[in-house]
């Protein structure tokens, strides 16, 4: 007799389910199906990123040897992988999307005390925007053209840099380039958006700051400008320069006609010269330099991901599949920084994954789960989502 909840099962109950259903009748995703529902085939593939599995005939070989366990663990039925299979190829990916959408407006908002790194003022809002390319074959995803005749997928993210949660996504072919992701996303006025130097498209840069939002990107070598105003700069620091400059370029000059700030730094760990760009006149020469180092946090967050969800390797090969298997990845990670919040844990999201990966078929409360660790665990890792040497 069963007693308690598993595991797997109290983490389901932190899924929204009427939210989720109304993702799926916005694309009829229901519609004539009797059995395996939108909502199992999400629980099955969410079963396998929390437990690490390696494919869907893995997910499912695992359920049916705990077939007597699955209607406790919140799972209708146990499927054949190429149900799941042909679920990921037929059902729109959208739903998933939507419902990851869902969750970031969700979790977001509960990060939103947490502080900025590099001793930065925690009144900035910083955004991080970068692409991670996931390498396949063009023979089995013929609609994800990639450099060299290869194939691959791009995952572009908008990484919100108090919390690192992902405030935007848009999956593309290896091809689709990343200054073209500029036209989706809806700036926040006042917010920082941190980017090297694939960003670079003046145009698209106006426009940012005409929506009242601040820009750090890192300058390509053949810029024409001449300088408007030169600031003197402490070179201890590692400052070279902090100029304003106009764009001389004959397209350049139309597309960006006002002043930009063009600032020199010295970085002495990597012995590299920086020289980036902003619309920001108003902080720091050293502390926009800062800013541009706290880029290296959507590296690691894209390090993180490939290393402790399934993205690596592929779970179907058609868009749809493609899709519906990063924003399910996705969503994992969501849901495990949400509950990292709801049981207040000073514990890592990758200790938290490592501890529920082993234990969903326990009957142990979480919070009871994570606590006795919790209490163990220095006061000074508090601030932090995932620990770095944990990469």
């Amino acid at each position: 007799m069963h007693k308690g909840k598993f595991v797997f099962t109290q983490i389901l109950s932190l899924f929204n389910k009427y939210e989720f259903n109304k993702c799926v009748k916005r694309y009829d995703g229901n519609k004539g199906i009797r059995e395996f529902s939108c909502w199992d085939q999400f629980v099955q593939m969410f079963f396998g990123q929390l437990t690490g599995r390696n494919g869907l005939r893995d997910i499912c070989t695992c359920l049916e040897a705990h077939s007597d366990k699955l209607y406790h663990l919140g799972i209708q039925k146990k499927v054949h992988f190429s149900t799941l299979s042909r679920a990921n190829e037929q059902r729109n990916w959208r739903i998933f999307s939507d419902y990851g959408q869902y969750l970031i407006h969700l979790v977001k908002p509960l990060f939103k005390d947490e502080k900025n790194s590099q001793d930065l003022p925690d009144e900035l809002v910083l955004f991080a925007l970068d692409s991670t390319t996931i390498s396949t074959s063009i023979k089995l995803c013929g609609w994800a053209y990639g450099k060299y005749s290869k194939g691959a997928v791009k995952v572009h993210t908008l990484l919100d840099l108090k919390g690192h949660i992902p405030s935007f996504i848009h999956i593309t072919d290896g091809k689709y380039h990343d200054v073209n992701v500029l036209d989706q996303i809806t700036y926040v006025p006042l917010a920082t958006y941190v980017m090297d130097k694939a960003y670079i498209d003046f145009k698209r840069l106006y426009t940012l700051n005409k929506s009242d939002a601040f820009f750090v990107v890192r300058a390509k070598t053949n810029l024409n400008f001449k300088v408007v105003k030169s600031t003197k700069v402490d070179k201890s620091t590692g400052l070279k320069c902090d100029q304003n400059i106009k764009l001389i370029g004959i397209k350049t000059k139309t597309f960006y006609p006002e002043k930009i700030r063009r600032i020199k730094y010295y970085d002495t760990e990597k012995q590299l010269t920086l020289v980036f760009l902003t619309n920001n006149f108003s902080l720091d020469a050293l502390e926009i330099a800062t800013i541009y180092k706290s880029r290296w946090q959507i590296e690691v967050f894209f390090k993180w991901l490939k290393q402790n969800l399934q993205l690596k390797t592929l779970w179907g090969y058609s868009e749809n599949a493609v899709k519906t298997h990063i924003w399910i990845a996705i969503c994992t990670y969501l849901i495990v920084a949400y509950l990292k919040k709801q049981i207040n844990s000073s514990l890592s999201i990758y200790e938290i994954m490592q501890i529920l990966g082993i234990s969903i078929f326990d009957k142990t409360i979480v919070n009871q789960l994570l606590t006795k660790i919790n209490e163990k665990k220095d006061v000074k890792e508090q601030y932090n989502l995932f620990n770095i040497n944990d990469l």
